[in-house]
């Protein structure tokens, strides 16, 4: 068994170490395709060159090698039944099952690897890769945005504006959920909220443009308070000059870390610090909005009595209370919902480390059986067979990452479903691989596809079509 075990692995190498190293380049070379323009023209040395691409290879590792996996046992394991290597093994008395359980020692193996590789050298290489094309991209306003904060922007001549988003992509300069202070007019309160937004500076390079997608803008005169404004908008820009001199460089930037850049022990702290806030922001909201009600319900009945003495608030005062009471639960509800948002973001951030890694086990249960079950199909079955697992992995795992952020399902269902789904497929197929029905010079798939087009060409009236 110690020999087999041997032959059997070492047939797995070259396969492996073949599709990693082409799977690698591929995306490699997209990922340089898609960040040429972020490179191009910034007069970069050739080793700031080198280190970007030597910092974006974790990432593209970090999908290959399950994917290398699953293509070495789709090839290994088709070869050995095409070569009648497998019948040969069946007379003997050997398990089919038998020759899974050291591909699958390995595979944990590689999977206990992965999550490590996932937790210490990922995040730590995502947020140095990041750290550099905030560098690069180092004339873009963008780069001293903080997500989830309040940012102060000032203005040369004194003025204002503090700017809050909940994401941000400083290589584009991209903002999403958006939302603009405006206090450089003492008496007139104007708050700009839109769904994104793109930051960018002038031609001369003094004034910071701002261009928002589908929002609106809330606007109160405190001298007129009775007359609120709101003004619709699908796409509007917003001019803050002299801004040059604030948005610098800032170097305090680096020891921020997005949820990709953080190990599992970070992103645990987060969740947990984040519950806590999310806690005292539900409290919070609920007793402002009871102390706000009340007092609004205290004025209008009051007022309602009749003969209300001077200094009493009036029903049109009362009105507006409640639409400044609106305005609260409002702010209140973006606030936990942002909150909530955050913990499900990083929740699946850690499923994702270890979901990932489970892959390759998963992936040698369903490669298996399917090589096996088709030894005639040699490399287009191997690449055919890894495409469609690939796309239904991939997309499975992206499309649940969206729907768990968006909270329609839980973060340990939306990461693992897919795993499940395939393991439960890849475990049916291997009960059933002592049963298969196939040998080098046929299988019964082929014997149908023959039959139909026989009975095709008769119907037809032209010769019957042989194998």
């Amino acid at each position: 068994m110690k020999i087999l075990t041997r032959y059997l692995l070492r047939a797995h190498v070259g396969p492996f170490l073949f599709a990693f190293f082409a799977l690698t380049g591929v995306i490699t070379i997209n990922t340089l395709a898609r960040r040429l323009a972020d490179l191009a023209g910034k007069g970069l040395p050739l080793d700031v060159v080198m280190k970007f691409f030597v910092l974006s290879l974790p990432a593209t590792v970090a999908l290959t090698f399950p994917m290398a996996v699953l293509v070495a046992v789709l090839y290994t394991f088709s070869q050995l039944t095409a070569n009648n290597e497998v019948t040969a093994l069946k007379a003997s008395g050997i398990d089919m099952k038998r020759l899974l359980v050291p591909v699958l020692v390995v595979a944990a193996l590689i999977a206990g690897g992965m999550v490590w590789f996932n937790d210490q050298v990922l995040p730590d290489a995502n947020h140095r890769w990041s750290q550099l094309m905030i560098d690069i991209g180092r004339k873009s306003p963008l780069f001293i945005i903080k997500e989830q904060m309040i940012n102060k922007i000032g203005t040369s001549d004194g003025r204002s504006f503090y700017l809050r988003a909940a994401r941000t992509d400083p290589a584009t300069s991209r903002l999403w959920d958006v939302v603009i202070y405006d206090v450089s007019q003492p008496r007139v309160t104007r708050t700009v909220y839109a769904d994104s937004g793109i930051m960018a500076f002038n031609d001369r390079r003094t004034d910071l443009l701002l261009t928002l997608f589908d929002g609106h803008l809330r606007e109160v005169n405190m001298d007129q308070p009775q007359l609120f404004q709101r003004l619709d908008f699908k796409r509007e820009m917003r001019r803050i000059p002299g801004v040059a001199n604030e948005l610098q460089v800032d170097q305090s930037t680096s020891a921020y870390r997005s949820d990709r850049e953080m190990t599992i022990a970070m992103l645990q702290a987060q969740i947990d610090t984040l519950a806590g806030n999310l806690g005292t922001a539900r409290g919070d909201a609920y007793k402002t909005a009871s102390q706000d009600l009340a007092q609004v319900l205290g004025r209008a009945s009051s007022d309602s009595a009749g003969g209300a003495p001077v200094g009493v608030p009036t029903v049109a005062d009362a009105a507006q209370g409640t639409r400044y009471v609106s305005e609260n639960l409002g702010a209140s509800r973006s606030r936990v919902e942002d909150l909530e948002r955050q913990v499900r973001s990083f929740r699946v951030e850690v499923q994702k480390k270890y979901s990932i890694a489970a892959a390759t086990l998963v992936f040698v249960l369903i490669g298996a059986p399917l090589a096996v079950r088709f030894p005639r199909g040699g490399v287009g079955m191997v690449i055919a067979f890894s495409l469609v697992i690939f796309a239904v992995y991939y997309v499975g795992l992206i499309g649940g990452e969206t729907l768990a952020d968006d909270g329609y399902v839980s973060p340990y269902v939306a990461m693992w479903i897919v795993n499940a789904f395939m393991a439960v497929c890849g475990i049916w197929g291997v009960a059933r691989m002592g049963r298969e029905m196939s040998t080098s010079r046929g299988s019964v798939w082929e014997e149908r596809i023959e039959r139909a087009r026989s009975w095709v060409a008769g119907i037809f009236g032209g010769r019957e079509v042989r194998a």
